[in-house]
């Protein structure tokens, strides 16, 4: 079986064992599941680089450019770019996101911020209405529900400081695809139908995404985006000035305060991209390099590995019930943590060194019990004293020099806010839901936020994406991340010890059964996969146990023995993993 053929199958499998969700508070008595995602794929293998993403067509691109003498970083770039045109739920123009850029040749590795930033006239309560309730609508729909786009800054930003080849050049595949059209896979239709009520309450999207009964449109079809292959080759002639400055950024203006929204062309202009230090951890002799605050996620990824390294993981095996539970009760205490500690460090002083010391760990370990599960509601964060972010998409880069580029980007939810500008094709985010519209209330994904993560003016919003690139040696070993809102975290956390704990290749650590846990609400998500036994193990220790949807979408490299095994995962069927020497055929 092919790899692109056993991707399809294995995701129709997965959607029919997804398809229903049950809560178990008493013992589960469902058949173990026999299928094995492990037993169908493995890695593709590359000596000259690879590129992993949630779309072939833009692994492709991107493997091209590594072919014609281009970086991981120039890769990234057309990558990014592609899939803003192939990707429309998540790939974007309209949203932003994190970078990690390692550069071998230094041994040095780059944050590069590129998240979105409340417009100058955002406000504190800005999204509550009249009764103090929040306004959930106007925040995953409204237009003053966008935050100001990074993308466009922060890939440009990267490029210049770190690439090799011309922007324009690697805006070139993008426009192509828009201009001209790409088919769409079962997969676009799928997502396009779960987005259809909110695309359709807009024109613009409805014209393009949707077919003039307001369906959405099946695969087969070819795809023509006339409007954003227009802001492409606007992009391409000025660069990002079209996009802050120029007449993409009036367009995007015009469209957003015609239908009340208070973003300025001032705002645009004063976007900026930051370069900021990685968190860094180690790990049973791995070092752990991600991204910091803003996002949240590279900070709990390092405390969470930070608790677990003391206890025999290897030894209890995977998805045993020992081990699940003292992840789950790991995770609830990060997640708690991030309730109260995290934010723009631009606003806020994050606790960062204390949040990721060794000490903190053993504090935390003291209060888990291996026997029971300590509801949420006894679990608070932790006093740390001088304070010093569904849908998401990542992809993965690796050189043939060892230049490594992990990059993930969002809309927030699937397609944003599902508005597109007019005039540009661009679809434009709703990332000012990641913000505690209402310190002390949950946003969208469930997460409870505080002071820390309060709607301010320039402020960036709390993220849970979690960039990552592991070092083994002082080289590059594994690149990774995910989307899935909240559940990126721990998606990330279970690839990396599926990877280092258990010594699984990268394939058959993306394909394991994933589990989520993120203090409030106190129940655990599983996907199908996990023994019984295993489940009924947890009930018994207290876990409320829900079994529900896939969580998150990894794609990840390992380069090991100077060969690149690049893994794309199944749960999002068009996903590719391509190596450079490996073009069977072009995009």
């Amino acid at each position: 079986m092919s790899i692109k053929c056993a991707s399809l199958f294995a995701a129709s499998l997965l959607s029919l064992s997804f398809a229903s969700t049950v809560q178990a508070a008493v013992p589960l008595a469902a058949p173990e599941a026999r299928f094995s995602l492990s037993d169908v794929f493995s890695p593709e293998l590359s000596r000259q680089g690879m590129v992993v993403s949630e779309e072939d067509i833009a692994s492709r691109i991107g493997a091209e450019v590594l072919r014609n003498g281009g970086n991981a970083v120039d890769a990234a770039v057309a990558v990014g770019i592609a899939l803003a045109v192939v990707l429309p739920e998540a790939g974007n123009l309209g949203g932003g996101g994190f970078m990690l850029v390692h550069l071998a040749k230094s041994n040095k590795t780059i944050a590069i911020d590129y998240r979105e930033m409340a417009p100058g006239k955002a406000h504190r309560d800005m999204f509550l209405n009249a009764d103090g309730s929040v306004d959930r609508d106007e925040l995953a729909r409204g237009w003053t529900g966008i935050g100001v786009p990074g993308t466009v800054a922060g890939l440009h930003h990267a490029l210049e400081k770190y690439g090799t080849m011309k922007w324009a050049d690697l805006i070139k595949p993008a426009i192509a695809l828009a201009k001209e059209g790409f088919v769409l896979k079962p997969a676009h239709e799928e997502s396009f139908a779960r987005a259809q009520s909110r695309l359709g309450r807009n024109a613009e999207s409805k014209r393009i995404f949707l077919d003039p009964e307001g369906k959405a449109l099946p695969f087969g079809t070819k795809l023509v985006q006339a409007d954003l292959a227009w802001s492409l080759t606007e992009l391409a002639k000025e660069g990002p000035k079209a996009f802050y400055q120029g007449e993409i950024g009036k367009r995007l203006i015009a469209d957003i305060q015609a239908n009340g929204g208070i973003m300025t062309m001032d705002d645009l202009a004063q976007y900026k991209v930051v370069e900021r230090e990685p968190v860094r951890g180690d790990y049973r002799g791995y070092q752990i390099v991600s991204m910091p605050p803003p996002s949240s996620g590279g900070v709990h990824l390092i405390q969470m590995l930070n608790v677990l390294e003391a206890y025999d993981i290897k030894e209890w095996g995977l998805n045993s019930a020992q081990t699940i539970h003292a992840m789950i009760e790991t995770e609830r205490r990060a997640y708690a943590d991030r309730s109260q500690h995290l934010g723009d460090p631009d606003f806020f002083k994050v606790p960062v060194s204390q949040l990721l010391s060794k000490k903190y760990a053993e504090t935390i370990r003291a209060q888990i019990n291996m026997q029971r599960a300590t509801p949420s509601v006894l679990v608070q964060p932790g006093d740390l004293e001088g304070y010093e972010s569904p849908q998401t998409t990542h992809y993965s880069v690796m050189d043939k020099d060892g230049n490594a580029v992990a990059n993930t980007y969002t809309l927030n939810w699937s397609y944003g806010t599902g508005l597109t500008a007019k005039g540009t094709g661009i679809l434009l985010n709703n990332e000012m839901d990641d913000f505690s519209a209402k310190p002390g209330t949950t946003n969208a994904y469930g997460l409870v936020g505080a002071e820390a993560n309060a709607v301010q003016p320039r402020k960036r919003p709390l993220s849970s994406m979690t960039p990552t690139i592991v070092m083994k040696d002082g080289k590059v070993f594994l690149v990774t991340g995910s989307p899935g809102g909240s559940t990126i975290i721990t998606t990330v956390l279970q690839t990396v010890m599926n990877v280092i704990d258990h010594a699984l290749n990268v394939q058959a650590a993306t394909n394991q059964p994933r589990f989520h846990h993120q203090w409030r609400p106190d129940w655990v998500r599983f996907e199908a996969g996990f023994s019984v036994d295993t489940l009924n193990a947890l009930t018994a220790k207290g876990h409320l146990i829900q079994i529900g949807s896939p969580l998150g979408t990894t794609e990840s490299i390992m380069y090991r023995d100077g060969v690149f095994h690049g893994a794309a995962d199944p749960r999002r069927a068009g996903g590719g993993a391509v190596g450079p020497e490996h073009l069977q055929y072009s995009w």
